[in-house]
């Protein structure tokens, strides 16, 4: 599956994540991880994740 910029995936863990930088295509990508979206602001964590870590492209 091609990654493009600002895609929402779901990681194989159940994470969602919105793809803000690509690496490298088809290696790693940074993303902003929702942890909480509890509250009037949700919560987000930028973490690097690896293709693999990656179960399908939501939108």
């Amino acid at each position: 599956m091609k990654i493009k910029m600002y895609d929402v995936v779901k990681l194989k863990d159940g994470r969602e994540a919105t793809i803000v930088e690509i690496y490298e295509q088809g290696k790693a990508y940074e993303a902003d991880i929702l942890i909480d979206d509890s509250g009037e602001y949700p919560e987000y964590e930028t973490e690097t994740i690896k293709h693999e870590e990656i179960e399908k492209i939501i939108k």
